[in-house]
């Protein structure tokens, strides 16, 4: 998807603050309103802005400590995967759930009240499920977000596209 200067001003913008006004997301890309107004709806409506969100302090809402938790799956069939991601998601500690290769199948990312709540979402959730086989638990010390993510330059004349993209023939 072809992203030009303004449109990667606008998402760093964005990034940096979604709930400013179009006026003023206008004036910090140099940009009329106007402009700024259908630049955005565009970036929208071609997937590349999802939607907006309020980040939260976990600290104010109660859930200060932070793990990552690998969980092994078995058997590894799409049936059992895609029903542990479902539920797994839908648990209130879980604030991120990646399905993974390697020795494990999840990372799951949780935040919950102490070292306590760590305990219990691993004996007390994960454990009582049949098809989880393995878990391994490491605490967060320190959590840092980048700021945004600039999006991927791209590709100069005469370099391969993605295997995404990439169409074959057959002679």
């Amino acid at each position: 998807m072809e992203l030009d200067a303004l449109d990667r001003a606008l998402l760093r913008e964005l990034q940096n603050d979604a709930r400013q006004t179009n006026r003023e997301l206008a004036a910090r890309t140099g940009v009329s309103p106007s402009t700024s107004l259908e630049r955005v709806r565009s970036l929208r409506e071609r997937g590349v802005v999802t939607g907006y969100r309020a980040e939260l302090d976990l600290q104010a809402v109660g859930r200060p400590v932070q793990a990552l938790i690998s969980v092994r799956i078995r058997p590894p069939a799409r049936p059992v995967i895609e029903g542990f991601r479902e539920w797994a998601a839908a648990l209130p500690e879980t604030i991120a759930l990646f399905v993974v290769s390697g020795a494990h199948d999840f990372l799951l990312h949780i935040a919950v009240s102490d070292v306590n709540g760590v305990y219990a979402f691993v004996i007390d959730r994960l454990t009582e499920r049949r098809e989880v086989a393995d878990v391994q638990t490491t605490l967060v010390y320190e959590h840092v977000r980048a700021p945004g993510i600039e999006p991927a330059p791209s590709p100069s004349p005469g370099t391969r596209p993605p295997l995404t993209e990439r169409r074959t023939t057959r002679g």
